[in-house]
C-alpha cells in the first residue's frame, strides 16, 4: 500500500543542520510549505539568530539549503498536532537512517515530543533543551523549545540563538 508525503523532506549534502519536527502541520499541509501555521514562529526565529540572512516566507523554505539547513519530520504520511499522530506513522529508523547518509553537524528537535519519540522515551520522561549527549553517527543532537503558536507557553528563544555557536 503506497502512503502520501505530506511534505517532501528538504535534504542534501553538506548540511550544517537538520531541523526535524513531529510531523507537518495542517496548514503546512495545504501551503505544502513548512511552518507555515499561523503565529509558528520558525522563520522569524531563524532570522533572529543569524542562520538565515533575510527573513524567509514559508513559501521560500527551499531557500534554507543555501543556508546549510535541512528539514524533515519523524510521521512523513500524517499531518496535525502531535496529540492526534498515530503512533504507527512514526518512522524513527527512516530518519535515522536520513541522518547517517547526509551527516549534518548538528540534528535539531523542534520540539520535544519529536526528540522524546526519537529516543523511544515514554510521554512522563523528562527531556531538557539544548544540546543532547547522544549522537546519530557524527551528528550531534540538540533540543529546542517547538515554534508552534501552539506551544507558546513554553517559548524560550535563548536556546534557538544558541543554536548558531554549535555549528
Amino acid at each position: 500500500m503506497l502512503t502520501s508525503i505530506m511534505l517532501p523532506d528538504l535534504l542534501s549534502n553538506d548540511l550544517k543542520l537538520v531541523i526535524c519536527g513531529t510531523a507537518a502541520g495542517t496548514k503546512s499541509t495545504i501551503k505544502q510549505a513548512y511552518y507555515a501555521g499561523p503565529g509558528n514562529k520558525f522563520y522569524k526565529i531563524l532570522f533572529k539568530a543569524g542562520l538565515t540572512s533575510s527573513l524567509l516566507n514559508p513559501s521560500e523554505y527551499p531557500k534554507l539549503l543555501d543556508y546549510g539547513i535541512g528539514l524533515t519530520d519523524l510521521v512523513k504520511c500524517q499531518s496535525g498536532m502531535d496529540h492526534t499522530l498515530n503512533k504507527v506513522n512514526f518512522d524513527v529508523l527512516g530518519f535515522k537512517a536520513k541522518i547517517d547518509k547526509y551527516e549534518p553537524v548538528l540534528v535539531c528537535f523542534n520540539g520535544k515530543e519529536s526528540a522524546r519519540v526519537f529516543m523511544g522515551l515514554p510521554s512522563t520522561s523528562k527531556i531538557f533543551y539544548g544540546l543532547q549527549e547522544a549522537f546519530i553517527g557524527r551528528s550531534r543532537l540538540y533540543v529546542a523549545p517547538s515554534t508552534s503558536g501552539a506551544a507558546n507557553g513554553h517559548w524560550d528563544e535563548s536556546y534557538w540563538l544558541e543554536l548558531k555557536n554549535l555549528l
